[in-house]
C-alpha cells in the first residue's frame, strides 16, 4: 500500500492538493476532506481536532515546495509537520523562548534536547540549536545572571 508521502507528486498536475488530489488528504483523526461539511458540523460529527492539519499533509506540501525550487519553504513545512505532535502550550512556550534575550544558550539547548528526545522533532531541535548559536554570535541571548 502506498502512503501519501510515497506518492510522486507533480506540482503542475497535483497542486493545489485539496482540489486536484483530495484523496491524499486526511485530518489527523482520519477523516477525508469531503467529510468536513456544514451538515457534519451541525450533526456533531466534526470535532476540533478534525480541523487541524495532519503532519502528512504538511509533508506533501513540502514535496511540492521542493519540486518547484523552494527548499526553505519545504523545510518549514517539514518542521511544521514535526510540531503537530507537540501540545499547543509547548509550541507557544518555545516560540516565546526564541525571542531575543528571552533564553540562555543552556535553556535553548534543553528545549532542543526535549524536542529531539521526547517528540522526535529533530528538524525543530536543529533549528533551536542554530538559533542559539546565532543569538550567541549576535549577543542576544539572555544572561545567566538575569541582566
Amino acid at each position: 500500500m502506498t502512503t501519501p508521502s510515497q506518492v510522486d507528486l507533480d506540482p503542475g498536475r497535483d497542486y493545489p492538493l485539496a482540489a486536484r488530489r483530495p484523496e491524499l488528504l486526511k485530518t489527523p483523526t482520519g477523516k477525508r476532506l469531503d467529510e468536513l461539511t456544514m451538515a457534519a458540523v451541525l450533526a456533531g460529527e466534526v470535532a476540533p481536532e478534525d480541523l487541524r492539519i495532519a503532519p502528512e499533509t504538511l509533508r506533501l506540501q513540502a514535496q511540492i515546495a521542493e519540486r518547484v525550487g523552494r527548499p526553505q519553504l519545504a523545510q518549514n513545512f517539514r518542521r511544521a509537520a514535526e510540531l503537530t505532535a507537540l501540545p499547543d502550550e509547548l509550541v507557544l512556550s518555545i516560540y516565546n523562548s526564541l525571542r531575543p534575550r528571552a533564553s540562555t544558550k543552556a535553556k535553548l539547548g534543553e528545549i532542543a534536547d526535549e524536542l529531539e528526545s521526547k517528540y522526535s522533532a529533530t528538524l525543530c531541535a536543529q533549528l533551536v540549536r542554530e538559533a542559539a548559536d546565532v543569538y550567541e554570535r549576535r549577543d542576544i541571548l539572555a544572561r545567566e545572571d538575569g541582566r
